[in-house]
């Protein structure tokens, strides 16, 4: 089972959306998915689900059925992490619910960091506690992979969510933002990486203990939401775009062999370069269902049919792509 989150410093990119596709594309394809919103923000719930249903996962009297519900008894220093509910989106496809609470869970993630390097038991559970409460949810679904979303920030509750993945997608707008969040990015990893590697080494001898491995490798970028015109992206975004693959090779992948591309075109580190569908997005988000699955009865008809038939094609073309640069068995592009 493959673990990828999607991360940028930056918000506002599209990155919620572009999980939420991706998780119903790799399902199209016949994966079992487990998406898991681990942004206190809750975005990709809120994109799953609708409001009466969240309202019942998160009442008054406690949340068991969310993120914070499975964290709860760390939380409140009364044992380990709870067996996580797997809301059902689709036969192959679960949602590990997030949490506005979850950002009460930013000072225990805090603490235990520096007390990981002593090697104190209860650190390790902490710090591990999102790593095993997505590979528990994984197996009440057998799942093949697991996206996580998580919030547009270097803290504690990210760097615990990065830890738990074994690979790391950089969705990136074409302005000047992206790339500076790139610039705080790339080495941040690295150091989280280095970091827990070192904490790794001071682990607790405990059987049922099951820590993340550090992988943490990039796995691309994605340029997202750029405008087209004549299938070239227009002229205010040429520039951020041919400046992207020199900032990401020097600040994400400093020791990838080989000389960096003055273009996202023939960069092998850009997975995609996704255009943005404007009148599908207010279309999928009335309908409550992907862009690419639209039909007439949501009022796909005329040119957005094919809209809808090119979106497709974009991101199963993408899913492929992160597979093959993730290692994801069983798909072929």
């Amino acid at each position: 089972m493959k673990t990828i989150a999607f991360f940028n410093n930056k918000g506002g990119v599209g990155k919620t959306t572009l999980v939420y596709h991706l998780a119903w594309m790799y399902a199209d394809l016949g994966f079992s998915v487990v998406a898991a919103d681990l942004d206190p923000q809750a975005n990709l719930s809120a994109v799953f689900l609708d409001e009466e249903r969240l309202e019942r996962l998160w009442p008054d009297d406690g949340h068991p059925d969310s993120i914070l519900g499975a964290m709860s008894p760390i939380l409140r220093g009364l044992g380990d992490i709870r067996e996580p509910h797997l809301e059902p989106i689709a036969d192959n496809l679960g949602l590990v619910a997030g949490d506005l609470g979850l950002s009460g869970f930013e000072a225990k993630l805090s603490s235990a960091w520096p007390a990981c390097m002593e090697g104190d038991e209860s650190a390790f559970r902490i710090e591990s506690a999102f790593h095993r409460t997505i590979l528990d949810a994984a197996d009440q679904q057998s799942a093949d992979l697991a996206l996580i979303d998580v919030g547009p920030n270097l803290g504690a509750i990210n760097r615990a969510a990065i830890i738990a993945a074994n690979f790391v997608v950089f969705p990136l707008a074409p302005d000047l933002f992206s790339l500076q969040a790139l610039r705080n990015v790339g080495p941040t990893l690295g150091e989280w990486r280095n970091a827990w590697r070192d904490r790794l080494e001071r682990r607790p001898a405990v059987r049922d203990l099951e820590l993340p491995s550090a992988d943490i490798v990039p796995a691309g970028y994605i340029v997202m939401q750029h405008a087209v015109r004549a299938g070239r992206p227009v002229q205010a975004y040429q520039k951020w775009i041919k400046r992207i693959p020199d900032v990401y090779r020097r600040q994400v992948v400093p020791d990838l062999p080989g000389g960096g591309s003055s273009s996202t075109e023939d960069d092998e580190e850009c997975l995609a370069t996704l255009k943005h569908y404007r009148s599908l997005m207010a279309m999928a988000h009335e309908a409550r269902k992907p862009m690419f699955h639209l039909r007439a009865a949501d009022g796909a008809l005329g040119g957005h049919i094919y809209a809808v038939q090119d979106c497709y094609r974009d991101f199963e073309k993408l899913a492929k792509a992160i597979a093959a640069k993730c290692d994801v068995r069983g798909i072929s592009r």
